[in-house]
């Protein structure tokens, strides 16, 4: 990205949290530190945030890239089921259980 869209988009944000300020608390971060909204450095600011807005318009129709990510795969082979809390419930003999239930109840 070049420099004038990096400080664009700076400007951008800027006018985003000021933008964010006046529609949550009704605070012109921008009018407070310079003056009020009339003020001429205060017009100018807005300006540089109108201006910043439309060069970052083309960024908006701008391709993605893809980025490749490097995997290390060498570990995804050994899947390990157990859990880090203690041994698991051992479900195999369920029919044993089930079936010593039923002599239970019976007695």
């Amino acid at each position: 990205m070049r420099t004038i869209h990096r400080i664009a988009l700076v400007l951008v944000i800027i006018g985003a949290i000021n933008w964010g300020l006046i529609g949550f608390f009704r605070y012109d971060l921008v009018a407070s530190i310079f003056g009020g909204q009339t003020a001429g450095i205060s017009r100018f600011i807005y300006a540089l945030v109108g201006l910043s807005g439309l060069i970052c318009l083309p960024l908006l129709f701008e391709p993605s890239r893809d980025v490749e990510v490097e995997r290390d795969t060498r570990g995804l082979r050994n899947v390990n089921y157990g859990t880090e809390f203690g041994e698991e419930t051992d479900l195999t003999d369920i029919r044993d259980y089930s079936e010593r239930k039923k002599s239970e109840e019976k007695k």
